[in-house]
């Protein structure tokens, strides 16, 4: 027997995750109208299809800028997508805002994804790690990996695709950009940005 589902939890959910009403539904009755399992399967789902399209061509897409309260700081920021039929669309203008406002928001942020960090700011990194007195007594082994995970949590530090999102802490900038990949059904990238600092 299908579970019966109140159309109020699908709208919910609905504007909870983007994904579509009928998909929603389904969600819904797979975790017997459990709300936080739902949105789970949702994302696990959505993200499946959106890894599908990131190797897709992104060349429309809009650039925004953000301009922090009391004038100090200032973001512009390039978001791609496929088509110029997305980049109207008012979900898309709001996703291209909400990444700007991340950016304002995340000082350490220099890049955009950990590929883009040049090499030499990982060998920095590395030998600052190196330095440190409580990895003396450490084997040669268990040093390297305690420095290669100190240094991939500094370089994720300055990636924007690894923060988590300023409106939803439970995702990152990474999911949530897969979660509109899924939801527009088109490849979607940031592209470039450029933070301003007044006095710097």
């Amino acid at each position: 027997m299908t579970l019966e589902i109140s159309s109020i939890l699908v709208k919910e959910l609905r504007e909870k995750t983007g994904a579509g009403m009928m998909n929603c539904k389904k969600a819904l009755q797979e975790t017997n109208g459990n709300f936080d399992e739902a949105i789970k399967t949702l994302r696990q789902k959505g993200l499946a299809s959106a890894d599908k399209k990131v190797d897709r061509k992104a060349i429309e897409g809009l650039v925004n800028s953000y301009i922090h309260t009391g004038g100090k700081i200032g973001v512009l920021v390039e978001v791609n997508c496929e088509t110029d039929f997305v980049a109207r669309r008012e979900e898309f203008q709001e996703l291209v805002k909400n990444i700007a406002m991340q950016i304002a928001a995340s000082p350490e942020v220099l890049y955009v994804k950990t590929d883009d960090i040049p090499e030499e700011t990982f060998f920095a990194e590395k030998e600052i790690e190196l330095k440190k007195n409580d990895l003396i007594n450490k084997s040669n082994d268990i040093k390297d990996q305690i420095i290669l995970g100190r240094v991939q949590k500094t370089l994720k530090r300055l990636s924007l695709i690894d923060q988590q999102f300023i409106r939803d802490p439970n995702i990152t900038v990474e999911e949530l950009i897969k979660e509109k990949i899924s939801l527009f059904g088109e490849n979607i990238k940031i592209k470039r940005f450029t933070r301003y600092i007044l006095g710097s």
